[in-house]
């Protein structure tokens, strides 16, 4: 059974990493070594379960109703495991935690560092992404998610909820005007934050619902932080998340324009995975992550 479990977890490492040498890379394995386990465990099915090529490997059918078994056996035997070592009697172990990168830095790391300092026995890792990470495949303990939740099985508390704010720098507003009805940002200079919205329009909220308002993106960037810097030297009009503003608001350095027509608020969530028994490490962050976000999401 040994075997098989190996044979699985390299399996899953190849798929995860694209290909038989990425894989290997990521267990530490000789190719040589992958390669034959991924052949054999094939062999012992009678079943092909990935297609090989110089591009790399992409599941069989037959690969990905396995591969997704063999995920749900080998977290069973890793949760056996931790239960066995006392993980659900004491706060021990690895916490592993993922947020969006501003999020993350502004109210998950500092509820982290308070959590380490509570629990010796517990380690953390946090991801920092505005991905959408997989808390299954990526063995992930608890994530935070901004934005509409799709069905699942996973378990959601909520926090509170964001705006999209629409702002600019007061030196900004002094030379340009500041807009007071959507239609008004045609005539402005945009910063748009690509992985939020379009930079082609922005959608608000008028009388009769949603509508799409033209802009001219004269700077497109990848990152909230980027966005954010550029409207504060007075590059122009940017829209992002309340929470990523909320200090150069409190400051001064920037200033929220057209809140009356804001869209809905999105909710913020943490996520987990269902199990039997909580982790007592996920059980106490969340005791001591909730209570804290869920303060200042609601200021």
């Amino acid at each position: 059974m040994t075997d098989r479990l190996e044979a699985m977890s390299i399996l899953s490492a190849v798929v995860e990493a694209g290909s038989l040498s990425a894989g290997a890379r990521a267990m530490r394995m000789p190719l040589a070594t992958v390669s034959r386990k991924v052949a054999e465990l094939e062999t012992e099915l009678g079943a092909e379960l990935i297609h090989r090529s110089a591009r790399g490997v992409t599941l069989t059918d037959t690969g990905e109703v396995y591969l997704e078994a063999a995920r749900r056996i080998l977290e069973d035997v890793a949760e056996a495991e931790r239960q066995a070592g006392g993980e659900f009697s004491a706060p021990k172990g690895t916490l592993t935690l993922t947020a969006p990168i501003v999020f993350g830095r502004l109210h998950v790391l500092p509820v982290v560092a308070d959590f380490l300092k509570a629990h010796p026995d517990v380690d953390a890792r946090l991801e920092q992404t505005d991905r959408s990470v997989n808390l299954y495949e990526e063995h992930i303990d608890l994530a935070v998610r901004i934005g509409a939740l799709p069905d699942s099985s996973l378990i959601a508390r909520r926090l509170g909820a964001v705006r999209q704010v629409v702002c600019a720098s007061p030196g900004y507003l002094d030379r340009h005007g500041t807009p007071s009805r959507p239609e008004d940002l045609s005539a402005h200079t945009c910063i748009t934050f690509a992985n939020l919205m379009s930079p082609e329009s922005w959608t608000l909220r008028g009388s009769r619902g949603a509508i799409n308002v033209p802009i001219n993106s004269r700077f497109v960037v990848n990152t909230a932080e980027a966005a954010i810097c550029a409207a504060e030297a007075e590059l122009g009009v940017t829209r992002v998340l309340s929470y990523q503003i909320a200090d150069a608001v409190k400051h001064g350095a920037l200033v929220p324009l057209l809140e009356t027509f804001e869209p809905e608020p999105w909710p913020v969530h943490f996520l987990y995975r269902p199990r039997g028994h909580i982790p007592q490490k996920l059980r106490a962050f969340l005791n001591l992550a909730i209570p804290r976000i869920t303060e200042v999401l609601n200021q």
